[in-house]
């Protein structure tokens, strides 16, 4: 039946033309003729050098020891940076630190898409507010987390710093602290170092209660143990320090820390006094000597408390004439 295709169709079951025949260019290796036969290396040995005559082994830099240079360089590179900046960070003659440091509010971890009305509105509630600046980025002009408030009066502020910690503002918890940086003398932000970083720690053991053990090794101080006592002890001195309307610094932390001791020392020798005495049988003797007690506790207390008061009244204007 392939005879009666067309010749175009009889083209495509044609044989192809035979491959070419092609000489070799060279011989094969097994036909090529070797003039040197193979040989080790004993030959050669002269053209080493000598040995005495190598330079000594280099030794290579492991793993381990590569990264801890790089973080040596990195901190000290760092350190080299804070320093610098360090020198140059004066607070009191920075153009974005405008108004009275004394009524201006420091609020901390700020969603970054929380806008200056929205701030407004929800610290609003505490007082009319004067001023609001946002801190940017100055290379990318995004926010950087924090900002800061002033208030026209300096109690609205107090108002502020004692109930706005911990409010939830666009999905995030903000922290609030007042401005230390020129109300508190050799105080710097945490990006120049942790040395000025010690009232913060002690607005958290109020805030979180929960925490039974505080070391606080910059203000010198070693609070808290196996119970609760330590931190009830620094959040009472914090709370009388907030209740008088000043903020706390290392100083009144410290009188208070001394003050709530002795409540503690007259709440504990009241306690003991109570379990050894023999008290009278008869009901009248009973109760007159709760009455002198309950009395002697409410004096000691007053006295500490205007002790208090003083000396939190002798920081306030100390504070204000240093920052003047």
């Amino acid at each position: 039946m392939t005879q009666f295709l067309p010749p175009n169709l009889l083209a495509l079951f044609a044989p192809r033309d035979p491959i070419p025949f092609l000489p070799q260019l060279e011989k094969l290796p097994h036909e090529k003729h070797h003039n040197q036969p193979y040989c080790g290396i004993a030959p050669f040995i002269r053209h080493f050098e000598d040995p005495r005559d190598a330079p000594p082994p280099t030794r290579a830099e492991t793993r381990e020891e590569r990264m801890e240079r790089k973080r040596r360089e990195k901190m000290e590179r760092r350190q080299v940076v804070v320093e610098t900046e360090l020198k140059l960070w004066d607070p009191h003659n920075d153009p974005n630190a405008q108004g009275d440091a004394f009524k201006t509010l420091f609020v901390a971890r700020i969603n970054y898409d929380t806008t200056e009305s929205k701030l407004r509105r929800e610290f609003e509630v505490y007082g009319p507010i004067k001023r609001i600046y946002i801190v940017y980025n100055k290379k990318t002009g995004k926010p950087r987390g924090y900002a800061f408030i002033e208030y026209e009066h300096e109690r609205d502020m107090h108002s502020a710093y004692k109930h706005a910690d911990g409010k939830k503002i666009d999905g995030r918890r903000v922290l609030v602290d007042v401005e230390r940086g020129r109300t508190v003398k050799g105080w710097h932000p945490r990006r120049l170092g942790e040395e000025g970083q010690i009232l913060p720690i002690l607005t958290s053991v109020v805030s979180y209660p929960a925490v039974t053990a505080i070391g606080i090794v910059n203000a010198g101080i070693a609070v808290g143990n196996e119970t609760e006592t330590g931190t009830v002890v620094l959040s009472a001195a914090v709370h009388d320090l907030e209740r008088d309307g000043g903020a706390p610094d290392l100083v009144s932390v410290r009188g208070s820390l001394r003050l709530q001791g002795r409540r503690q020392e007259v709440a504990a020798g009241a306690e003991k006094g109570k379990e050894t005495e023999v008290l009278p049988e008869t009901a009248e003797r009973r109760v007159k000597t709760e009455t002198e007690k309950e009395t002697a506790r409410g004096e000691a207390g007053a006295g500490i408390e205007r002790e208090t008061e003083r000396e939190g009244r002798v920081q306030m204007e100390e504070r204000k004439a240093w920052a003047g």
